[in-house]
């Protein structure tokens, strides 16, 4: 009798029910745990299924974007972001490309990489150097030595030498992308530009940073990510600055000069539309500062921005003008002109001799230094101080120029009487020629104080920056219009029939030994036109200019500087859309003519 049956007897009928159901109960459990171990196998594999078929899916999305991509080498990750926002192209006012970016490619190896393959570093070297012009083999040779993991090969390169590499097949050798700064125009603007340099640099991608000019001023609007590469627009006029460079040279060349320098500023705002600095250099490739003949000319120095100066009598437009505006003089009041005057054992003469009693209007129409210097001692030293001050004379410009900062002008640190009588005629004070371009739109633009600046739509003066009266500026656009236009005037070789020229002339002694040497000078001119309504004002200036004429050899602004400005105008003046005035009819020419005609 089995257990089961002797349960069954002893519990009876009851009993074996019982059983019978907890036997039911526990292959129902059974069952049921075998159908739920069922369906999560089948719920786990659709789910391997579904990843598998995404993959296979993202797989043959990429495949098919790599077939339509453009090849490239393959490039290292670089730790620290993404790469910089791309430096925004700059263009002159007119729209025109002054610098843009180049896409080009930077080569480094992995010299463990290409020695596995067999390759020692002699021959990477060799192979390499054939590739890549002005990549010396010993270098090369030295740069791939055992144990070296990461070099620079050659950065940037151009689309042919990259090619050239690429064709070599080498392992361990790859490229990384880059963007090279570029100026089509080379020399042209080349101060005011500036240039840029390669700074935080990845094996993908290289940071394009400001060197100096307007790149290093501007550094971080240009390479501001919410332009999104939209350009940056500066004043320069580039038709008017190549003809501004292109006057220069011929004036250094006909001249002998060692440098010259010129702005042309507008009168209104003070918008600088061409600034010019010879020797120059051109930023895609900066000249060498270890260089001698560099070393001497100093071709990346900016003579107009930074370049301080004596500016000779171009000042005698200053006193001038105070003098009236404080109404000791009129255009028309008698000065005593005799000289030499004596201060102490300094003597200030006059360049040639002067009548013994000269209007202020003649005194700066012929330029004399005692009348000038007789109008200061009126004025005074302090109130010459602070007027200069107003013009801007005495501290750095504004100007959006890294080097502008340099500018920093130079006056006596006790300014006493006889400071205050040469200073009157631009010796004992030293400026940039944008001080000066400055103060003159200030003075001819009807009074209203201008600041030089590189950004276009800068806004024009108010009657808040009024430094003279309108009255005062009528009456030096008058006498600077006769400096040019009058025979005895000393820049009549400025004039230019139909532009209503007007300036005034300055030559000033270089300083020498702790004193002057007077065969080497700096020649200026500085001036407007149209001079009834200046529209834009002209400063040129030449290093040791002379000039071999009836005889003898002139030094003189009048014979270096002021023709050169000249000329400058007559080129610059159609270039910005200025036509030349016809000449007024004059009656009495017209009845001569009709007297004398024969019918």
């Amino acid at each position: 009798m089995t257990r089961r049956d002797e349960l069954i007897r002893v519990l009876g009928d009851q009993g074996a029910e019982r059983i019978a159901q907890r036997a039911q109960r526990r292959e129902s459990a059974r069952e049921a745990r075998r159908k739920a171990r069922a369906d999560l196998a089948e719920w786990r594999l659709w789910l391997v299924a579904g990843c598998f078929a995404l993959g296979y899916a993202t797989l043959a999305g990429q495949m098919a974007l790599t077939a339509v991509a453009e090849p490239e080498e393959p490039a290292l990750e670089v730790a620290g972001g993404p790469p910089p926002a791309e430096r925004a192209p700059i263009v002159d006012r007119e729209g025109r490309i002054l610098a843009a970016n180049l896409p080009t490619w930077a080569i480094y190896a992995h010299p463990e990489v290409t020695a596995r393959a067999g390759i020692d570093a002699a021959e990477a070297a060799r192979l390499l150097a054939s590739a890549l012009p002005g990549v010396g083999e010993e270098t090369l040779r030295a740069r791939f030595a055992p144990g070296r993991k990461f070099v620079w090969v050659k950065r940037p390169v151009s689309p042919a030498e990259k090619q050239a590499v690429h064709d070599l097949g080498l392992p361990g050798v790859e490229f990384g992308r880059r963007e090279t700064r570029i100026y089509p125009a080379g020399r042209i603007g080349a101060h005011v530009l500036g240039g840029a340099t390669v700074g935080a640099e990845g094996v993908d991608h290289a940071e394009l940073v400001g060197l100096a000019g307007v790149e290093r001023r501007l550094d971080n609007a240009l390479r501001d990510p919410a332009r999104a590469g939209e350009p940056f627009r500066i004043s320069l006029d580039l038709a008017a600055q190549t003809a501004m460079t292109e006057v220069l040279e011929a004036a250094m060349r006909d001249f002998r000069a060692i440098a010259a320098s010129a702005v042309l500023m507008d009168a209104r705002n003070g918008e600088i539309i061409a600034m010019v600095s010879l020797p120059d250099f051109d930023p895609n490739a900066r000249p060498d500062t270890r260089d001698p003949v560099v070393a001497k000319t100093r071709p990346m120095m900016n003579r107009a921005a930074e370049g301080v100066f004596e500016l000779g009598s171009t000042f005698k437009t200053f006193a001038a003008a105070q003098a009236m505006e404080l109404g000791l003089y009129g255009p028309g009041s008698l000065i005593d002109t005799t000289g030499p005057l004596r201060v102490g054992r300094f003597r200030i003469s006059d360049f040639h001799k002067m009548p013994p009693q000269m209007t202020l209007r003649d005194v700066i129409v012929e330029s004399s230094n005692v009348g000038t210097a007789r109008v200061a001692v009126a004025i005074g030293a302090e109130r010459q101080k602070d007027f200069l001050g107003k013009l801007g004379l005495l501290e750095p410009t504004p100007v959006e120029i890294a080097e502008a900062r340099l500018g920093q002008p130079l006056y006596p640190a006790n300014w006493s009487q006889l400071s205050t009588m040469t200073i009157s005629y631009g010796h004992g004070l030293a400026a940039t020629q944008l001080h000066l371009a400055a103060a003159y739109a200030t003075l001819l633009n009807g009074g209203l104080k201008v600041k030089p600046t590189l950004i276009p739509g800068a806004p024009a003066p108010t009657e808040a920056d009024r430094v003279v009266s309108a009255e005062t500026s009528r009456h030096l656009r008058e006498m600077l219009r006769a400096v040019v236009a009058e025979e005895k005037g000393t820049a009549n070789l400025a004039e230019v029939p139909g532009y209503e020229v007007g300036g005034k002339t300055g030559t000033a002694e270089k300083p020498s030994a702790g004193g002057y040497d007077g065969g080497r000078n700096i020649t200026t001119f500085a001036g407007a036109f149209p001079m009834s309504d200046p529209r834009y004002v002209i400063v040129v200036t030449l290093d040791e200019a002379s000039t071999f004429k009836y005889g003898r050899t002139w030094r003189t602004a009048g014979w270096t500087a002021a023709p050169t400005a000249g000329l400058a105008v007559r080129r610059i003046a159609p270039v910005l859309g200025m036509r030349p005035a016809p000449k007024p009819i004059d009656p009495a020419e017209v009845a001569g003519a009709a007297s004398g005609a024969r019918f």
